[in-house]
């Protein structure tokens, strides 16, 4: 799928500003009440017209390992520049927020590093024209569930830049599917507007917000559609502590969704969305306590309410439009706190 880069720089969620936004939405749907609880084609944007592989097998794999150099340093040290350069989108935003608590709470360091490393890794690199270029990674890890394959999307803006993470899920092996592949090996794009699937690549950010706030048929159910949706009803029925909900889609520069078709004509979609969680406690009783990483991140101060910001990146099953099942499956959803503001 391709990406417009031009005037490149990734869009990065503005913690204040969108805190201020959701306050705004809050008092004027008049909602603070206490009354629950706890928890085909590419677009040729630059460069060359000639459809080749977006990188080498070798390329690819150095990226991988220097992003897990840069990862694990980053990790043991806490020290946000040591990555920076190697992450990029949705990635980057959650991968900051981590190490920027991890370091007011622990300036010396992770005295709980532990290395992270790849092995078996296996790459879908996709041939088209034009920059951006990105190519998947899917990997197993020494971390995680056993048998669990570690899927990392990598993108570029120029031949001069270097190859940066921008999505990052974790998948059952058996969850994985199988891509469409060419005569050479090499996997096919998806375009961002291809009306041969059930829901258009560029749109599924949009759709997956609408579908947390209101529901519908769209997306199949499973444990980040059906289930997530009961949970927040499940939390917002219990008395004490209010909880409300803002998700919104992300798609601009390095959070534009991206795909790969699959063997049977859908297509692996990785897209980002970003929400807002407000809690907010009944008169005579307070928000409960957070953790310290939370309060690493909290501006203002926690009286009656506490806000809490989100990037969640997700990887989607999209089926092809005369599928006999168009719903979409959620596959994966890994999310970090990047903000947070008690009032």
């Amino acid at each position: 799928m391709s990406r417009d880069h031009t005037g490149r720089g990734p869009r990065r969620p503005r913690s204040s500003a969108g805190l201020s936004r959701f306050v705004r939405f809050i008092r004027a749907a008049g909602a603070v009440t206490a009354l629950s609880a706890v928890a085909s084609g590419c677009v040729v944007v630059h460069g060359e017209r000639e459809v080749v592989p977006a990188a080498t097998r070798a390329e690819a794999a150095r990226a991988l390992r220097d992003f897990t150099t840069a990862y694990n340093e980053a990790d043991r040290t806490y020290d946000r520049t040591r990555d920076a350069d190697r992450v990029a989108g949705p990635l980057a935003d959650i991968d900051a927020a981590k190490l920027k608590a991890g370091h007011k709470n622990n300036p010396g360091g992770n005295p709980a590093h532990s290395a992270l490393e790849f092995h078996d890794a296996r790459f879908s690199i996709p041939a088209k024209a034009a920059w951006p270029r990105w190519f998947l990674a899917d990997t197993a890890a020494n971390k995680g569930a056993p048998g669990s394959r570690w899927l990392l999307v990598f993108t570029r803006g120029s031949a001069s830049e270097v190859w940066q993470a921008a999505y990052l899920t974790v998948l059952a092996a058996d969850e994985v599917p199988r891509l469409a592949r060419n005569a050479d090996g090499w996997a096919e794009p998806v375009p961002a507007d291809d009306p041969a699937l059930a829901v258009e690549p560029e749109k599924l950010p949009g759709a997956y917000a609408t579908y947390l706030r209101a529901g519908g048929g769209a997306f199949a159910a499973g444990t980040h559609t059906s289930r997530w949706r009961a949970q927040r009803e499940k939390f917002a029925s219990k008395p004490g502590l209010a909880r409300q909900y803002i998700d919104e889609p992300l798609t601009a520069g390095d959070y534009a969704p991206v795909g790969l078709r699959t063997a049977d004509g859908g297509a692996l979609v990785f897209f980002t969305t970003h929400r807002f969680e407000k809690q907010t406690a009944a008169e005579g009783t307070e928000v409960p306590t957070p953790n310290a990483d939370v309060q690493a991140l909290t501006t203002g101060e926690i009286k009656q309410s506490l806000t809490l910001e989100f990037v969640s990146n997700q990887v989607a099953l999209d089926p092809a439009k005369n599928a006999g099942d168009r719903r979409v499956s959620v596959l994966g959803r890994v999310e970090g706190l990047t903000g947070a503001k008690g009032e």
